[in-house]
């Protein structure tokens, strides 16, 4: 029977040609005095927008007879009962006649340009007697799935007798039901008798779920003989008229069911009719969804037994009829209710080709440009995620007025390009869970929508940066991002990221406070500078590449801003461009599951604990604090150079105990000192200016257990020294001497009663 109901259903849809980017109903049918409106839809380019456009009738050898046209003809025999309307912003017409008669049957075209050789679409126009005007018989139409109730009437005579309903099958007839239970095997559970009362001269035939083949004569009869009252009824059944649906190649259609109220709680069905065998379903409200179909295919339930289906990213295969019905089954079943459509696929679209897959890797990136209509450039702009639940839903990640998705902060971008019907969405620090269906949609033209599949495949991130760093209040900052010499021809470019996107950083000479980018080719890495460090400064940081309009790979890293105290047991030591993963930073960190690999080199700066679990106090530069923590790191690191340092300092020892034989041991208060004549063989050296020799930006000495700073703020570069008569060798060395003693004694004076003038 199911098999019948399909064989039906194909012959009500006879196939349709998809060569002509013309499309229109393929039949149409009416009854004398209606009126029809034929909508033919041709793609929306600007020259068929202006192009003529016509509705003819065939003739037997081929020729087309025009009978109205977009330039103002009209035929006489269309002449105040047709018009011809053009909608070019939707890229059709409507051909509305009315006053229709039989000799109106026939078939015709619509088309572009000139009807001997222009674009057209083939319409056959059936105009039947009205039912109504058949004599003896009371006309009932029901449409298919649906419920009808035909009325029979009968004498007072007949009140109490038995009441038959009959169907005539060409000469012959058969009972269907009567009065007493009995109902025929082809009408089980859909056809019953209702009687009123005895006051009530009329019976009620009622038929659910109407089928095809219910359609035809029933006889009503009450009472046995000749006494027997009889009538007629003729029930037609209405075929499900196709609606037409025009979409564009890659661009996406929507299916608007209604079944009705009693529909409402019956499970939906969207199904293709393919291969003029079945109609295979493609989604239903249990869940079940066409892999033909998987990650672009919406079903979205509405009140009253009404659904809508949204296919998006059409393919030249999705062409052809569909029908929507409902069944506990949510499938396909003879006698419960459809709706029809013809899907045509144009494809001359403007609609630009895209990326159906995109691939990424784990800690890496991906760029998706979404297609929009270019007239509506002021559009709100989205990306979703596709789910397949039960029925499908897709819910916002990011828009172009500012909202993300808190899970998706500081990862994605929705980057619009003002003028050339794009957007482009860019989704970076990857995770194996990202992988699925993302939707672009906008607010605008539906049929622009699209989605593509984003695959996680093996494989290493192409930039690599730290996942987060830490910078510190006040001082300066810098951060790297490696990348591959495939991208040396690529703009590269740092950004500060946010809800509205991706800020691009300034350059240095834009202020010298301000971040600003710089690319070194040669070591292929691109720095990102901040003079000095304020509160602002904190949040995400992407480094990227792109090339024209085109986005390439981005990586993200956080970045945290503290302040440095001083003695404080939670800061750490920080390396030249204050670069520290710290603790806040690896909780901002956390939020991303998995983050790009790193090499040791990359990481600028290395937090260092000290051995009781706890870190010591940041440590200023060319301090004796600051020198020791470094030994310390040093000793663990160099463990092996122990035994070697050890033996050098036997033998120094044993040199100095040869050298101090020769010398003589000066004391001055406190100080001592061992001085050997050799010493003052340069004199000149000490004799002129203190500390010459040593750096002319900070001195250290020790001086009585305490690490104390003479800063020097002399100009580093020597005078030139007058000439001098010869001194002897021996003067030379008193003068020295003299110069050291002192030295020596303003030293000591200096540890017991403060700093003093040479």
């Amino acid at each position: 029977m199911s098999h019948f109901f399909f064989i039906c259903l194909l012959a009500v849809f006879p196939a349709v040609s998809m060569k002509s980017p013309i499309f229109g109903p393929q039949e149409v049918s009416s009854v004398e005095g209606s009126s029809v409106s034929i909508k033919c839809y041709y793609p929306a380019t600007s020259v068929n927008r202006h192009s003529r456009k016509y509705w003819c009738r065939q003739g037997a050898k081929g020729h087309c007879t025009t009978l109205i046209s977009s330039e103002g003809y009209i035929s006489k025999a269309y002449e105040g009962r047709a018009s011809l309307i053009n909608f070019p912003e939707s890229g059709m017409f409507v051909m509305n006649i009315s006053h229709l008669t039989s000799d109106d049957s026939g078939v015709y075209k619509c088309g572009l340009g000139i009807s001997s050789r222009g674009l057209s679409f083939d319409v056959s126009l059936e105009v039947s007697q009205d039912p109504k005007k058949i004599s003896n018989v009371h006309v009932y139409t029901a449409d298919l799935g649906r419920t009808v109730t035909i009325n029979c009437p009968f004498r007072n005579v007949n009140s109490d007798k038995k009441k038959y309903v009959y169907k005539k099958n060409g000469q012959a007839t058969f009972l269907i039901t009567d009065s007493s239970g009995y109902v025929d095997s082809g009408y089980t559970g859909r056809a019953r008798i209702s009687i009123q009362g005895t006051s009530q001269l009329m019976f009620s035939f009622t038929i659910n779920r109407i089928q095809l083949s219910d359609a035809g004569m029933y006889v009503c009869q009450a009472g046995d003989g000749n006494s027997a009252d009889k009538s007629n009824a003729d029930l037609q059944v209405l075929k499900p008229e196709p609606e037409l649906i025009y979409g564009d190649l890659r661009g996406s259609v929507t299916f608007d069911c209604a079944l009705g109220p009693e529909m409402t709680n019956v499970p939906q069905f969207l199904c293709q009719l393919k291969n003029g065998k079945a109609c295979n379903v493609i989604i239903n409200s249990r869940g079940k969804k066409s892999q033909d179909f998987e990650g672009r295919i919406l079903f979205t339930p509405k009140d009253n037994g009404f659904f809508s289906v949204h296919v998006t990213s059409l393919r030249k295969e999705d062409a052809g009829r569909y029908l929507c019905g409902a069944n506990p089954d949510g499938e396909p079943k003879e006698g419960w209710p459809i709706q029809a459509w013809q899907l045509f696929v144009n494809e001359e679209t403007a609609i630009p080709p895209s990326p159906s897959v995109v691939k990424g890797v784990v800690g890496g990136s991906v760029a998706v440009s979404c297609p929009y209509n270019p007239k509506e450039t002021n559009t709100l702009k989205y990306w979703c995620r596709w789910e397949a639940t039960q029925n499908g839903r897709c819910p916002q990640l990011v828009e172009s007025q500012g909202l993300v998705k808190e899970e998706y902060e500081g990862r994605l971008v929705l980057s619009e390009e003002p003028g050339n019907g794009t957007y482009t969405v860019i989704l970076n620090q990857l995770t194996n869970q990202d992988a699925g269906f993302y939707w672009c949609l906008t607010n605008g033209d539906a049929r622009w929508r699209s989605t593509v599949q984003l695959k996680i495949v093996e494989g290493e991130p192409s930039l690599k940066v730290p996942k987060s760093v830490t910078a510190w209040l006040g001082e300066p900052f810098s951060l790297s991002c490696h990348f591959p010499c495939k991208f040396y021809s690529y703009e590269k470019y740092w950004c500060k990221w946010s809800n509205t996107g991706c800020r691009a950083l300034p350059t240095q000479d834009e202020g010298p406070s301000e971040a600003f980018v710089n690319c070194n080719q040669k070591s292929q890495v691109i720095s990102l500078n901040l003079n000095s460090v304020t509160k602002k400064d904190e949040g995400w940081y992407w480094c990227g590449v792109k090339e024209g309009h085109r986005y390439g790979e981005t990586a993200a890293v956080y970045v945290a801003v503290e302040e440095k105290v001083k003695g404080s047991q939670d800061a750490r030591q920080a390396a030249p461009g204050g670069e520290v993963i710290e603790p806040r930073a690896r909780k901002i960190e956390s939020k991303v599951i998995l983050g790009p690999s790193l090499f040791a080199e990359e990481i600028a700066v290395k937090a260092i604990e000290d051995p009781a679990g706890g870190s010591g106090a940041p440590a200023d530069p060319g301090s004796s604090a600051a020198q020791g923590g470094s030994s310390r790191a040093l000793i663990s690191t160099l463990v092996p150079l122990a035994l070697v340092l050890a033996a050098g300092a036997v033998v120094i020892g044993v040199v100095r105990a040869r050298h101090r034989k020769n010398v003589d041991r000066i004391s001055l208060r406190s100080y001592r000192t061992d001085i050997s004549m050799s010493d003052f063989e340069n004199s000149r050296d000490f004799g002129a200016h203190d500390n010459m020799g040593a750096s002319p930006d900070t001195q250290e000495t020790a001086l009585g257990g305490k690490d104390e700073f003479a800063t020097t703020t002399e100009n580093a570069v020597e005078r030139e020294e007058p000439k001098k008569a010869k001194r002897s060798s021996k003067e030379e060395a008193d003068m020295a001497f003299t110069t050291f003693l002192l030295q020596a004694n303003n030293l000591a004076a200096a540890a017991q009663n403060g700093p003093q003038e040479a």
